[in-house]
């Protein structure tokens, strides 16, 4: 399939805005269905959302694989079901305030990998439906414990009850969790007052568009003005390998690409004039297959 646009669009998403709002205005403007985004960020969260058009859409999880950079705020010694602001908060009546040492000792134990359980309400599947739906009819919510991984938490500041830190982690990570579980640890309990996404991998939030500046509808500017980038820029952290014409015909007639000296499971595969052709994906020892395939033949 043909596509007349291909490419990523980092966005800044604001607050009480749905990530699927920001899907829909790119697709919208853009006039095209495939448009998805790569990582859901609750409504009252702002910051960045990444938007996949065209074949990129294919790079949905690759895009996983960047680290996320967040800044979050959170208020101890009160708690709700949600975790954060949006639902109801119960402040503790005699609530324990811990010293900055106390926290800083305790943060240790939310560094590298590490076992969370899920939020009650996220999007996370249970028995088929999503967990935030069984949390409002007030359903009791079974959901196992997942590794995450922390590769950074740094407390930049405290004063009674707010706690402030930045967190770079992988997908999958709950930063409510975070601020409820090292509470707990703490003897107390914490909601999430406020969220942003600073980066996902090399995209910035400096980089990322308005979602004002999508909505004003300009097609032309999104795909000329260094709105739309490369499909290439969403695997940059993968090993690149150039295929020539004759490769390039049989790779994507899905035949068989020998790379005997290449690491890993998948590669970038780029056309002769640096151009993203799809992911060469391990098929055997030392070859592989163009999966997906973003040459249509």
């Amino acid at each position: 399939m043909r596509f007349p646009f291909t490419g990523v669009i980092p966005v800044h998403k604001p607050s009480g805005v749905s990530s699927r709002r920001v899907v829909d205005a790119v697709a919208r403007v853009m006039g095209m269905r495939a448009v998805g985004h790569a990582g859901t960020l609750d409504p009252l969260a702002t910051g960045v959302v990444i938007v996949c058009i065209g074949h990129a859409t294919k790079l949905v999880d690759y895009v996983h694989e960047l680290p996320k950079h967040y800044s979050a705020t959170f208020l101890l010694g009160r708690s709700s079901p949600s975790d954060d602001l949006e639902t109801q908060i119960e402040e503790e009546e005699s609530p324990i305030q811990p010293t900055h040492a106390a926290i800083e000792s305790a943060a240790d134990g939310f560094r590298g990998q590490i076992l969370q359980r899920p939020c009650d309400y996220s999007a996370v599947h249970v028995d088929g439906r999503r967990a935030y739906r069984l949390a409002r009819a007030g359903r009791p919510i079974a959901m196992d414990s997942k590794p995450v991984h922390i590769e950074r938490l740094v407390i930049t500041g405290y004063r009674w009850p707010q706690l402030r830190m930045e967190i770079v982690c992988s997908s999958g990570t709950f930063v409510r969790a975070i601020g409820r579980d090292l509470a707990l640890a703490l003897g107390t309990r914490a909601v999430m007052e406020s969220l942003v996404r600073t980066a996902i991998g090399p995209f910035s939030i400096e980089r990322c568009a308005a979602l004002s500046q999508i909505e004003a509808g300009d097609r032309d500017l999104i795909s000329t003005q260094a709105l739309l980038l490369p499909a290439s820029v969403a695997v940059a952290h993968l090993p690149q390998v150039s295929l020539d014409s004759e490769t390039l015909i049989c790779a994507a007639r899905g035949g068989l690409v020998p790379q005997p000296n290449a690491s890993g499971h998948s590669l970038a595969a780029m056309d002769p004039i640096g151009t993203l052709v799809g992911i060469l994906k391990r098929h055997g020892s030392g070859s592989f297959r163009l999966r997906p395939n973003f040459l249509g033949l």
